[in-house]
């Protein structure tokens, strides 16, 4: 029987899967979870992966098929939320960042792509302000987050590697943003808030515009494990998301573990479609071909790549 080995971040909706509430059938299935995503490519160890959207665009556009992904999207989020200051900065909307000094995680970043779109949407491009790459906190490691995309006097490194939060504390950042937020973020007394006061409704705003949630990071296969296995992918992909739904049923249960999950789970239910979350070449369709036009906007991919470049073995309806 083969074995498909897993590489995944720990998210929750793994739970029946990892518990064997959910099995596979025809196939075994090893996950592995992992704190930093891995390099499927160059990887001896797994047959498939969570990668970036992003990473993965960018080899799609230099001609690399190493890798092939589904339109399935592990992470999906709001970038809104991602977007944070110093708690006596006055800025509160995305307009005022014009001129201003932005601290990143990682230019290439899917999530910071995303957000960046935002920033262009409220009138505020690449050249309208300075950015600066560096580590979130002291805790994570001091690597190279340009990528190649640095230019001096507008994306640089930042000064002195000193981590993001410090140099928005200080005064030497407006903003910064960060897929995750920092420890103690929201604890009283942080210093720290999102930029946005109202994030929440910025967010269900731009749903109504756009028509989707951001997708960040994809399931992918080692195009070698698809040629030798062509049914196993989207075998797979099904079974995760079995486990995605059984989970969020469960959780409607079991919404004791935060006070006010519930009432998350119920504002949810109301405000968004039932499909939100839903994978699928056609699903994701739109918000695939913006991701493409916006990574080229933002001179990441040197040319602009469709929905179709971007999953050419996915069949319409697939």
């Amino acid at each position: 029987m083969i074995t498909i080995r897993l590489a995944v971040r720990d998210w929750d909706y793994f739970t029946p899967l990892a518990l064997g509430d959910i099995k596979p059938q025809g196939f075994a299935l090893k996950i592995d979870r992992v704190g930093t995503l891995v390099d499927l490519a160059a990887s001896n160890d797994y047959d498939a992966a969570e990668i970036s959207f992003s990473r993965y665009a960018q080899g799609r556009a230099k001609g690399e098929t190493a890798l092939l992904a589904l339109p399935h999207f592990l992470m999906r989020g709001f970038r809104q939320r991602c977007i944070i200051t110093s708690e006596d900065n006055p800025i509160v909307k995305l307009e005022q960042l014009k001129g201003k000094k932005v601290g990143v995680t990682g230019w290439q970043d899917s999530g910071n792509t995303w957000t960046r779109a935002l920033l262009r949407e409220a009138g505020v491009n690449i050249d309208d302000a300075y950015w600066y790459a560096g580590r979130l906190t002291a805790d994570h490691p001091v690597v190279d987050r340009l990528s190649g995309f640095g230019r001096p006097g507008r994306i640089e490194a930042a000064p002195g590697e000193h981590p993001l939060i410090d140099l928005l504390r200080v005064g030497e950042l407006d903003a910064v943003f960060t897929p995750f937020m920092p420890q103690g973020f929201f604890l009283k007394g942080s210093g720290l808030r999102q930029l946005q006061t109202d994030f929440r409704q910025a967010e269900l705003e731009y749903f109504n515009r756009v028509g989707y949630i951001p997708g960040h990071h994809l399931l992918a296969f080692k195009s070698s494990f698809t040629e030798a296995h062509p049914e196993l992918p989207q075998q797979l992909s099904e079974l995760i998301e079995q486990s995605a739904k059984m989970w969020h049923d469960k959780r409607e249960k079991y919404a004791d573990t935060t006070p006010w999950l519930l009432d998350d789970l119920r504002r949810t239910a109301q405000d968004l479609p039932a499909d939100w979350n839903a994978n699928g070449f056609d699903a994701n369709k739109k918000m695939i071909a913006d991701f493409g036009k916006e990574l080229f906007a933002q001179g990441i991919t040197s040319h602009c790549l469709t929905p179709e470049d971007l999953f050419p073995a996915v069949k319409k309806g697939a």
